[in-house]
């Protein structure tokens, strides 16, 4: 992916090197090292420049990125795929129930980021698969996938610092009490498995769930839920040990349950993502206090209109 990236530098940003404006703009050290084996890239006023030389107010610094490399073992596969929103940095995806996001050893070609493959391939550019908020398999609604090695560098920095603030959309079994609130309990894996995670107080991890009952009908809950953290399955995982388990989760629900209502998968949906920025965000400042939502989403409009 080819991406020129335009700074004018200012009186407070006078002085310093190079690497050290970009550190402040979220750059990592990995994105430097790459960047530096780049032919030409860095440009101050259209002259090359290395990242040891400093800067000077009203400079024009130009980071040009060339990336010429594909992802490995990602085959590319033509499967639909639902763009909201794109530009040069990056992609807001609505994922479809049942695909999963990585290629993986029972889904080698339908999955996201196979469909991204071909996306990309059938426009000429070189693809390499980053995606900042990772959906199970048939948890359905939006995901962020980075376009270049900087945006997603600063992505995932975001994420981490929780300046991504995720919003879903959940079918929960039975009434959620209180009807408002957060739910801060540790999870840890399940004793047996790899991958599904129980409340584990002793050795779990920290985990904080923030809730609101939209709305109650027929013995189910809408609840709007937002994730200050992001472990494994927290949702699913959560709700359960409330007692209120996600209508059609086989994994932490009632399956019998599930086989009345016709549900094969998990009724969670990435229905909200709001970026929120520190006062320096660099790159994708332009992204501060935007939402991107999905107002039609399935199984609320099945159950609750």
């Amino acid at each position: 992916m080819n991406r020129n990236i335009d700074y004018i530098i200012d009186e407070d940003s006078a002085g310093l090197r190079v690497e050290q404006f970009l550190r402040r703009k979220r750059y990592s050290g990995q994105n430097l090292s790459e960047i530096k084996r780049m032919p030409k890239s860095i440009l101050v006023n259209g002259v090359h420049y290395y990242m040891r030389q400093e800067l000077s107010t009203g400079d024009h610094l130009q980071v040009r990125i060339c990336e010429t490399q594909n992802s490995e073992k990602i085959p590319s596969t033509k499967l639909p795929l639902d763009i909201i929103y794109e530009d040069e940095d990056l992609l807001v995806l609505n994922k479809p129930a049942g695909m999963p996001i990585h290629p993986s050893l029972n889904n080698y070609t339908n999955s996201m980021a196979n469909a991204l493959a071909y996306y990309f391939q059938s426009q000429g550019k070189p693809f390499i698969f980053r995606c900042c908020n990772r959906l199970d398999r048939d948890t359905s609604g939006l995901t962020i996938v980075s376009k270049h090695l900087v945006s997603g560098s600063i992505l995932s920095d975001m994420t981490k610092y929780r300046e991504v603030h995720r919003e879903y959309l959940a079918i929960a079994r039975g009434s959620v009490t209180p009807s408002e609130g957060t739910i801060q309990a540790p999870l840890g894996r399940k004793e047996g498995t790899i991958i599904e995670r129980t409340v584990d107080w002793e050795h779990g991890e920290d985990a904080v769930t923030h809730y609101k009952v939209v709305k109650e009908a027929n013995g189910h809950s809408l609840v709007s839920l937002r994730l200050e953290t992001g472990r494994t399955h927290q949702i699913r995982a959560t709700m359960a040990d409330l007692g209120c388990p996600l209508l059609g989760d086989g994994k932490y629900g009632n399956g019998a349950a599930n086989r009345r209502y016709g549900e094969t998968r998990q009724a969670l949906y990435s229905y909200r993502l709001t970026f929120d920025f520190p006062t320096d965000a660099g790159l994708l400042e332009y992204l501060r206090g935007r939402s991107f939502q999905v107002d039609h989403v399935p199984f609320r409009d099945k159950y609750f209109g």
